[in-house]
């Protein structure tokens, strides 16, 4: 079972895809039909399929041995052949570290068992280093409540982004969230270093290397 590099000894690749809800399941499939090509890259570890609840999002949370083999990889032209019609919808992509892991559960895993965030905060490069102190100071708060299991905040190797992926229990203990001081849309810690987008998933299906 895929489980999140907290001591990056491996690279971390999150791309998320804009979709309307009704082509929603239709890039699941045809990324469905290009995981069997992952799969057979010596270099590949796994990518893990999520879907918004909303429909409006597709987030692959995946991971390769090096940055250097995932770069290598998506300049095949074979692989770009077969990527096209994922592709062709529009996506954010970023090579990431795990830079703050808390979990109640021991090193996070990967599956069903919870509901995803993918909280994307958007920044220009200067402040990233800014953005993962924020955010250092205010996990410990979050992890106080009920419901969040792990909060894992990952940062971009160009600077611009920064995105905690969380799992939780339950939607109650999230809308719970946003009630606390600087977490809502009133005053959040992150107010003038970042933009923030968040969504819910589901994750629906991962791979593993052979």
């Amino acid at each position: 079972m895929p489980t999140i590099a907290t001591n990056n000894e491996i690279a971390t690749v999150i791309a998320i895809f804009n979709v309307e809800p009704e082509k929603q399941q239709e890039l699941l499939d045809n990324m469905s039909e290009f995981a069997e090509t992952l799969k057979q890259q010596p270099s590949f570890v796994s990518a893990n399929f999520h879907k918004s609840l909303d429909g409006l999002k597709v987030a692959n949370y995946a991971q390769w041995k090096t940055k250097e083999d995932f770069e290598n990889f998506i300049k095949n032209p074979q692989v770009l052949q077969k990527v096209s019609k994922i592709i062709e919808n529009n996506f954010d992509s970023h090579v990431y570290e795990v830079v703050i892991s808390e979990s109640k559960e021991g090193i996070p895993e990967i599956n069903n068992k919870y509901i995803y965030h993918f909280a994307e905060f958007r920044m220009q490069p200067e402040n990233q280093p800014r953005m993962i102190e924020l955010a250092e100071e205010n996990v410990g708060k979050a992890m106080k409540l009920p419901g969040l299991v792990s909060a894992n905040f990952h940062r971009s190797l160009d600077g611009t982004r920064v995105i905690n992926y969380g799992q939780w229990s339950d939607k109650e203990a999230i809308e719970n969230l946003k009630k606390q001081p600087g977490f809502g849309s009133e005053s959040p810690y992150w107010e003038g270093i970042a933009e923030n987008e968040h969504h819910l998933y589901e994750l629906v299906f991962s791979v593993t290397g052979d």
